[in-house]
């Protein structure tokens, strides 16, 4: 092993151009190669790894990068396979990483006299792109050296013929480094880091819309999730950077026949999602989902209920002293809707009626504050329609509640003032 680090420190200790240090490195070179066939002949598996690794990383000869990275693989494959997660896995990971680049530098040189053909350069790509890609499977736990080893596999993919075969593994592997900037973006800890994780997912999308077109006019694509993920991930690159082009970009989107409720739920989501604040595309999100969900056969009342929810709450946010996102006649709607699917199926989740009641009567109490009166007993009155269809928490709110409203009724009528006061509001979990 000390001869093998010997050779190494020769080829790297001298950059001159000097005839005879290129002639000493050329036989530091025979010898490495020499030293990792004798060491695998004689089962020397750790000698063998250490000569291969060198020969990949200092020898200037194509095909003999491309023998020694192909052996260390064959070597190391199997070992890393079975190792749990630890540093010694990502040392072997990083070293396998940095001689799989450098036999991509090799594959992407220009032709010379010696070097492969066009086939020979393509069946070469295709063996380093299936072993990226293995590799990048067997780095699950570590996203960062996983997205390293997508993009070696796709940039190997890119030496290849591009076939069906070879654009959906391009696909896939820039859907999957988009993914991990993605999430570098949102845990960036500052903004210039964020900026440059996100400003890089953008430009892989780009390339994976490029792929995805192509794959479209080339076949039946119609059960691919990929343009859905390309449209999420680029909202919500668009909305984390404030893209003053956000509105344009999602006004197409809003037509789309084939998005799912989830899909536009999602899209509101994001769009409230730090650091991006735009509560009128959510809004218009959710209200998309929401008709969706209604168009259903067989509507499913839970996912329904939870969008109903969110609706309501971004319309009239708790503490809101004004109406200023949607009107409260919209909203009042909203209200109505959900009521009506109550009544319709004794599968809507009690919490969410419960949630509802405390809503309305809030609505209420806040425009009694604004000297809104019947609108107050309006609202107050729709809160105990909901409390009528409670069962296990009906008693805890219905004798107040019937209380308070009896005093609202009178007070409105005889003009006697305020009936509520701080204890008028129900608080209330969303």
């Amino acid at each position: 092993m000390q001869a093998i680090i010997t050779l190494e420190y020769v080829l790297t200790d001298e950059e001159s151009e000097d005839n005879d240090v290129i002639a000493e490195r050329g036989s530091s070179i025979m010898l490495l190669s020499l030293a990792a066939q004798f060491a695998l002949e004689n089962g020397q598996q750790i000698v063998a790894e250490k000569a291969l690794e060198y020969l990949a990383q200092r020898s200037e000869d194509q095909e003999q990068v491309l023998t020694a990275t192909k052996c260390l693989i064959h070597l190391v494959f199997p070992k890393i396979a079975e190792m749990p997660e630890s540093e010694d896995k990502m040392k072997e990971m990083d070293r396998l990483l940095t001689c799989l680049n450098r036999a991509f530098v090799k594959l992407s040189q220009p032709y010379g006299e010696e070097a492969f053909s066009l086939e020979s350069r393509a069946n070469e790509a295709q063996w380093f792109r299936k072993m990226a890609w293995n590799l990048a499977v067997q780095s699950d736990k570590d996203p960062v050296i996983m997205r390293e080893f997508f993009i070696l596999s796709y940039k190997m993919s890119q030496l290849c013929p591009s076939d069906k075969v070879i654009l959906i593994a391009r696909k896939t592997c820039l859907l999957m480094a988009v993914a991990v900037d993605l999430e570098q973006g949102r845990k960036a800890p500052t903004t210039f880091e964020q900026t440059m994780f996100l400003s890089r997912a953008l430009e892989e999308i780009h390339k994976c819309n490029e792929i995805w077109n192509l794959l479209k006019q080339a076949g039946d694509f119609s059960n691919d999730s990929c343009e859905k993920l390309l449209l999420l991930y680029e909202f919500e690159v668009r909305a984390k950077l404030n893209d003053p082009s956000l509105e344009s970009f999602l006004e197409p989107v809003w037509e789309l026949p084939h998005l799912e409720c989830k899909t536009f739920e999602t899209i509101a989501i994001i769009a409230m999602e730090t650091p991006a604040h735009y509560p009128s595309i959510a809004l218009k999100a959710l209200k998309k989902a929401l008709l969706l969900y209604k168009k259903e056969e067989s509507i499913d009342i839970s996912q329904y209920s939870k969008c109903m929810h969110n609706l309501i709450n971004l319309s009239v946010p708790d503490g809101a002293s004004s109406i200023e996102l949607c009107p409260l006649e919209e909203v009042w709607g909203f209200f109505e809707d959900a009521l009506s699917h109550i009544i319709r199926t004794k599968d809507y989740p009690e919490m969410e009626i419960l949630w509802l009641m405390i809503k309305s009567w809030n609505t209420g109490v806040l425009m009694f504050s604004k000297s809104k009166y019947v609108s107050a007993e309006k609202w107050c009155g729709l809160a105990l329609r909901f409390l009528d269809h409670l069962t296990s928490f009906k008693g805890s709110y219905e004798t107040q509640m019937n209380m308070l409203y009896s005093q609202l009724v009178e007070a409105l009528n005889s003009n006697k003032g305020p009936v509520f006061h701080e204890h008028g509001y129900w608080s209330k979990t969303d």
